[in-house]
């Protein structure tokens, strides 16, 4: 089965947001595009084998069966919906972060 990739308005703003600050705030606009084209066919690659990679472990996020996908220093969030064939990116963090705090106090 191939699963069907669907974008969170959140997660396009996370990857517009990552290509901001590594094109401007690094000046580095080669690096920006290539770290979104890595993180987009890392995504990209979920079609086929969505469950492959682990949940998180804290609430809410675990009892929703998110699932992350590490991409060089960045975390993807998704949920795999089964029957309808479809892999919902979530997130996309820098994996410095405190993810589980932004999460459960909603405050970035």
């Amino acid at each position: 089965m191939t699963y069907k990739i669907i974008y969170s308005p959140e997660s396009l703003n996370d990857l517009r947001a990552i290509y901001s600050y590594i094109a401007f705030e690094k000046l580095a606009p080669q690096n920006a595009e290539g770290q979104v084209n890595r993180i987009r066919e890392s995504i990209r690659s979920l079609d086929l084998f969505p469950e492959g990679h682990s949940t998180v472990e804290w609430e809410p996020w675990a009892s929703m069966g998110m699932r992350f996908l590490p991409v060089d220093y960045f975390i993807v969030y998704y949920l795999v919906d089964k029957i309808e064939g479809k892999v919902r990116i979530v997130r996309i963090f820098y994996g410095g972060r405190d993810v589980e705090h932004i999460i459960q106090t909603g405050v970035e």
